[in-house]
């Protein structure tokens, strides 16, 4: 009896050592990374290193500036027509679009303030006349003993009264360009340079005034073959712009062509509304192809004062700022704050917070930010 015990327990135990033997033997806990101070440290050998790629941060050797502005005519080959007098018109010459050449009438005026200035003349021309022979007769009878040495020198004031008078109203005739023989009280507005009349703002039978505001030009007359364009520049960036550098300046419509303007010059003071400082350029437009009044983009390359190159995604925004890892050495990355600046040719300008050379992480930012925001 005592037999059949002993062999029932050491049965037993055989079976519960070969049922041991058929469980899969425990698997080794996986080492976790610790978290110190916003740096992660992943201990020798372990699997997750293998998913964070890195890449050298690369120094920053241009910097690429963009502006918006728009085309404008350029004011040193552009002239406004306005009527000296008011009046009527009578009559357009022009169209707009058209040539014209120096001196060419643009349109006809008839205005009582020119019959005005045309009878001035005439009768200024009348009384010199009459004082040239009264000088004349007077110095006779003064050479004959008649007339006083007093009624000479009356006769010789008034001949040079009248001759003044003459030439007054005769030059400002000339000025308007109207005939100083008769009185017709008509007038034309002339081109006073060669060019093509871009814009007319005048109609037959309209009443003009001497007195009208300087924005409202009769015709404007402007070489399209020469632009300027106006940028708007911030405070941070007119000190990298210089007169005399060339700009690639585009179309805002897309696909536009790209084409080279000149800065000529930079504002003296900035706008109290906007906060931007205009910069104004010159650009050939041989082929008309572009036109005042559009809306352009403007880039200028520049050397880069600041910051370093990485790829757009070894930054990340966390709440209201902008973090990148950096390969700490030994298994370790440590978060560190950074200030972006613009993307360049797709490439993201840090200019704060990493250095040349530094290694960002590229790949694995989502997993090592996981890790430090669950210690925190």
């Amino acid at each position: 009896m005592k037999t059949q015990i002993v062999s029932a327990i050491a049965f037993a135990a055989l079976a519960g050592t070969l049922a041991g033997c058929g469980e899969p033997a425990g698997k080794e806990a996986v080492p976790q990374p610790r978290v110190e101070n916003g740096t992660v440290v992943f201990p020798p050998g372990s699997p997750q290193l293998e998913a964070i790629v890195t890449v050298a941060a690369e120094p920053r050797k241009e910097a690429l500036l963009r502006f918006n502005g728009r085309l404008v005519w350029d004011e040193n080959r552009t002239v406004r027509v306005f009527s000296p007098f008011g009046g009527r018109v009578q009559s357009i010459a022009v169209q707009a679009g058209e040539a014209v050449r120096a001196g060419q009438a643009l349109a006809w005026v008839a205005s009582p303030e020119l019959g005005q200035a045309q009878s001035d003349a005439r009768k200024a021309e009348q009384d010199h006349t009459l004082a040239v022979k009264n000088l004349a007769r007077i110095e006779e009878l003064h050479a004959a003993g008649v007339a006083p040495a007093k009624d000479l020198q009356v006769a010789q004031a008034e001949f040079a009264r009248s001759a003044a008078e003459r030439s007054r109203t005769a030059e400002r005739l000339k000025l308007y360009g109207a005939a100083a023989g008769e009185v017709d009280q008509r007038f034309a507005l002339r081109a006073p340079m060669a060019g093509v009349v871009v814009e007319r703002n005048i109609n037959p039978g309209q009443e003009l005034r001497s007195d009208a505001p300087a924005d409202k030009a009769l015709f404007v007359v402007s070489d399209p073959a020469h632009l300027w364009f106006m940028l708007d520049v911030s405070e941070a960036d007119v000190g990298l712009l210089k007169a005399g550098m060339n700009i690639r300046l585009a179309r805002s419509a897309p696909e536009s062509e790209r084409f080279t303007g000149r800065v000529t010059q930079i504002a003296d003071f900035v706008d109290p509304q906007t906060r931007t400082v205009k910069v104004r350029g010159e650009v050939d437009n041989a082929e008309r192809n572009l036109k005042a009044e559009m809306y352009v983009i403007a880039r200028a390359r520049v050397p880069a004062t600041q910051g370093v190159l990485v790829p757009p995604q070894a930054v990340f925004l966390h709440g209201e700022q902008h973090f990148a890892f950096v390969d700490a050495g030994a298994g370790s990355f440590t978060r560190k704050q950074v200030r972006v600046g613009p993307l360049m040719e797709g490439m993201q300008v840090v200019l704060e917070g990493l250095a040349a050379g530094e290694k960002a992480v590229t790949d694995g930012n989502l997993l090592l930010e996981r890790l430090v925001s669950a210690k925190d």
